[in-house]
Protein backbone atom coordinates (compact mmCIF):
# COMPACT_ATOMS: atom_id res chain seq x y z
CA UNK A 1 0.00 0.00 0.00
CA UNK A 2 1.21 3.53 -1.12
CA UNK A 3 0.31 6.79 -0.27
CA UNK A 4 0.43 9.43 -2.86
CA UNK A 5 -0.62 12.81 -1.38
CA UNK A 6 -1.51 14.43 -4.01
CA UNK A 7 -4.79 11.59 -4.94
CA UNK A 8 -7.04 12.44 -2.23
CA UNK A 9 -7.94 15.68 -0.17
CA UNK A 10 -7.57 16.29 3.11
CA UNK A 11 -10.04 17.70 5.67
CA UNK A 12 -10.83 19.18 9.15
CA UNK A 13 -13.79 16.81 10.91
CA UNK A 14 -15.87 19.99 10.67
CA UNK A 15 -15.65 19.61 6.93
CA UNK A 16 -15.71 15.66 7.03
CA UNK A 17 -18.95 16.31 9.03
CA UNK A 18 -20.71 18.34 6.48
CA UNK A 19 -19.25 15.48 3.38
CA UNK A 20 -20.84 12.83 5.76
CA UNK A 21 -24.20 14.77 5.90
CA UNK A 22 -23.80 14.98 2.37
CA UNK A 23 -23.48 11.21 1.87
CA UNK A 24 -19.99 10.46 1.79
CA UNK A 25 -19.05 6.88 3.59
CA UNK A 26 -16.57 7.02 6.46
CA UNK A 27 -14.08 4.47 6.69
CA UNK A 28 -12.63 3.62 10.27
CA UNK A 29 -8.92 1.85 9.41
CA UNK A 30 -8.22 1.79 13.35
CA UNK A 31 -7.40 -1.89 15.27
CA UNK A 32 -10.37 -3.70 16.76
CA UNK A 33 -9.35 -2.39 19.87
CA UNK A 34 -9.20 1.19 19.12
CA UNK A 35 -12.37 0.63 17.02
CA UNK A 36 -14.32 -1.39 20.43
CA UNK A 37 -12.95 1.89 22.35
CA UNK A 38 -15.12 4.50 20.50
CA UNK A 39 -15.63 5.44 16.84
CA UNK A 40 -18.34 7.23 15.11
CA UNK A 41 -21.49 6.04 15.17
CA UNK A 42 -21.80 6.52 11.27
CA UNK A 43 -18.10 4.78 10.45
CA UNK A 44 -17.65 1.63 8.90
CA UNK A 45 -14.74 -0.51 10.39
CA UNK A 46 -12.00 -2.24 8.32
CA UNK A 47 -8.54 -2.61 9.69
CA UNK A 48 -6.07 -1.28 7.40
CA UNK A 49 -4.01 -4.55 7.22
CA UNK A 50 -7.12 -5.62 5.93
CA UNK A 51 -7.89 -3.19 3.33
CA UNK A 52 -6.75 -4.47 0.33
CA UNK A 53 -8.85 -7.99 1.00
CA UNK A 54 -11.92 -6.12 1.61
CA UNK A 55 -11.99 -3.58 -1.11
CA UNK A 56 -15.13 -4.96 -2.50
CA UNK A 57 -16.94 -3.94 1.25
CA UNK A 58 -16.31 0.01 0.23
CA UNK A 59 -18.97 1.24 -2.17
CA UNK A 60 -17.47 2.76 -5.52
CA UNK A 61 -19.64 6.34 -6.88
CA UNK A 62 -19.16 8.31 -3.21
CA UNK A 63 -16.67 9.72 -1.01
CA UNK A 64 -14.74 7.55 0.73
CA UNK A 65 -13.22 9.24 4.52
CA UNK A 66 -10.94 7.75 6.13
CA UNK A 67 -10.11 8.06 9.62
CA UNK A 68 -7.50 6.52 12.10
CA UNK A 69 -6.48 7.40 15.54
CA UNK A 70 -4.45 10.62 14.15
CA UNK A 71 -4.38 10.97 10.49
CA UNK A 72 -1.04 8.85 9.49
CA UNK A 73 -3.18 4.93 8.81
CA UNK A 74 -5.94 7.08 7.31
CA UNK A 75 -3.69 8.98 4.71
CA UNK A 76 -2.55 5.18 3.82
CA UNK A 77 -5.76 4.14 2.96
CA UNK A 78 -6.88 6.81 1.41
CA UNK A 79 -3.98 7.10 -1.15
CA UNK A 80 -4.28 3.21 -1.37
CA UNK A 81 -7.87 3.81 -2.26
CA UNK A 82 -7.50 6.46 -4.33
CA UNK A 83 -4.43 4.31 -6.25
CA UNK A 84 -7.49 1.74 -7.34
CA UNK A 85 -9.96 4.61 -8.49
CA UNK A 86 -12.13 5.93 -5.52
CA UNK A 87 -12.30 9.45 -4.52
CA UNK A 88 -10.75 9.57 -0.88
CA UNK A 89 -10.68 12.58 1.64
CA UNK A 90 -8.34 12.06 5.08
CA UNK A 91 -9.90 13.30 8.33
CA UNK A 92 -6.77 15.67 9.35
CA UNK A 93 -5.88 14.48 12.93
CA UNK A 94 -8.10 11.47 12.96
CA UNK A 95 -10.50 10.54 15.73
CA UNK A 96 -8.19 12.53 18.05
CA UNK A 97 -9.38 15.75 16.13
CA UNK A 98 -12.78 14.43 15.50
CA UNK A 99 -13.37 13.93 19.33
CA UNK A 100 -11.52 17.10 20.09
CA UNK A 101 -14.30 19.32 17.78
CA UNK A 102 -16.99 17.54 19.89
CA UNK A 103 -18.19 15.16 17.58
CA UNK A 104 -19.70 11.75 19.05
CA UNK A 105 -17.57 8.99 19.89
CA UNK A 106 -19.30 5.89 21.05
CA UNK A 107 -19.07 2.31 21.26
CA UNK A 108 -21.24 -0.82 19.15
CA UNK A 109 -23.96 -0.73 22.53
CA UNK A 110 -24.57 2.98 22.05
CA UNK A 111 -22.43 3.68 25.20
CA UNK A 112 -19.80 6.93 25.47
CA UNK A 113 -16.69 5.58 23.94
CA UNK A 114 -13.54 7.35 23.89
CA UNK A 115 -10.57 7.65 21.36
CA UNK A 116 -7.44 5.14 22.48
Amino acid sequence: MSEEASNFEEMSPSEANEALSGGAYLLDVREDDEWEAGHAAIAHHIPLGELEDRYGEIPLGQPIVCVCRGGGRSARAAGALAGVGYTTINLAGGMRAWAAEGFVVTTDDGADGEVI
